[in-house]
């Protein structure tokens, strides 16, 4: 029996890992829940799994989801605060955990977890945005395995059979729908609104990411995560736009082959694929039926409309704490753009000030990372206040 721990279990990918793992109680068990502050949900979540452990990351929740756990007469042991987060993560009964905290806010659970040598299935950017070399080099000492949830690097783990790129890898191509505005220009692009940007045409995804899509940002982030999870500069990983999202990554080989990975947009296959590594499980989602899609488009992103993908690149390239400050700026702009505080365009505008700011530095540590993330966000919300970027 596997026992999972899902953190970020009442967002859209931890919705969706519950519905693979309740599809094999056999061999997967879920032993561990845990919310940002959705009290009722994460409750819910519990009489439906019978966990033994739940935490809300909110502390001062703390004594209304004890209550609410009682009430339900479960058994379910109650938690709260990031520490608690933490303490799941490295728990000695976990085998897997799903890492999928929207946000910086899931770096350190991350970290806690590839450091306890669990199976790592990560489905937050951030972490590997923010502390990729980090990341990476303590899985490697503890012997965790870190298997992608994006969809996209989870394709190119599939065609790289779970292995870095080797020598014989000549480029990694990751494919991106090119969000609800795609062939949009600029002038058409200072109108959206957040109804409109968190509107996805192809994936169910939580505000934030969804706004990220419509950016481009998602895929710059992606950029970098691929960089640390399979080993290649920055140079040889493309981005294509595929608007029908069934190509979800694509991998040239030095002979002239290419693999890719196809199959219908939902994030189940995915999290199967992470659970049952290097076995296949029943994921609920249904067969590709190439004949009824009709056809597979393919075309350049248009950096000049959105330009957070050569932002991203740039990051990339500088290295360092570059990276750090793109994502902690970015956040910062898509919330301020969701609370109505800033335009769309202005949230490219506001991640290029706030790396203008900031030159990328050695990330040698994990407190220097947190004081680059304090440091771009600081700086971002006095932009926003004092009206430099608006």
């Amino acid at each position: 029996m596997q026992h999972v721990a899902v953190l970020g279990a009442t967002g859209s990918i931890g919705t969706s890992a519950l519905d693979v793992i309740a599809r094999h109680p056999d061999r997967l068990h879920v032993s561990a829940l845990a919310a940002g502050s959705n009290v009722e949900a994460l409750v819910a979540l519990c009489a439906r799994h019978r966990p033994d452990d739940a935490v809300i990351a909110d502390d001062t929740l703390y004594p209304a989801l004890r209550d609410g756990l009682a009430a339900a007469g479960l058994q379910t042991r109650a938690h709260a605060g990031m520490a608690a987060l933490d303490d799941v993560a490295r728990a000695p009964g976990i085998d897997t955990v799903i890492a999928a905290v929207v946000g910086a806010a899931g770096l350190d659970s991350s970290l806690a977890a590839a450091g306890a040598g669990k199976r790592l299935l990560l489905a937050n950017k951030e972490a590997l945005v923010l502390a990729g070399e980090l990341m990476i080099d303590a899985a490697r000492e503890a012997g965790a395995s870190i298997v992608p949830i994006d969809s996209e690097h989870n394709a190119i783990f599939q065609c790289l059979h779970g292995q870095a790129a080797g020598s014989g890898v000549r480029r990694i191509a990751l494919t991106a729908s090119g969000g609800p505005f795609r062939g949009r220009s600029s002038t058409e692009l200072a109108q959206v609104t957040p109804a409109l940007a968190v509107a996805h045409p192809k994936w169910s995804m939580g505000p934030k990411i969804s706004v990220d899509s419509a950016t481009l940002m998602n895929k710059g982030l992606e950029l970098i995560e691929a960089h640390h999870l399979f080993g290649l500069p920055g140079e040889r990983l493309d981005v294509l736009v595929h608007p029908q999202s069934l190509v979800h990554s694509l991998v040239e080989f030095i002979d002239g082959s290419v693999l890719a990975q196809l199959g219908l947009p939902d994030m189940r296959t995915a999290l199967a694929v992470g659970l049952g590594w290097p076995e296949r499980l029943a994921s609920g989602v249904g067969a590709l039926d190439l004949l009824a899609q009709g056809r597979l488009d393919f075309e350049p992103p248009d950096i000049d409309a959105f330009p957070c993908l050569r932002l991203a690149r740039e990051s990339l390239e500088a290295g360092g704490t570059a990276p750090a400050i793109l994502n902690a700026a970015n956040e910062v702009a898509v919330s301020a753009f969701l609370q109505g505080r800033i335009g769309f365009l202005s949230i490219p505008a506001l991640v290029e000030h706030t790396l203008a700011a900031f030159p990328a530095s050695p990330a040698d540590s994990l407190d220097t990372l947190r004081e680059t993330d304090a440091a771009a966000r600081r700086h971002a919300g006095s932009a926003i206040s004092t009206g430099v970027v608006a």
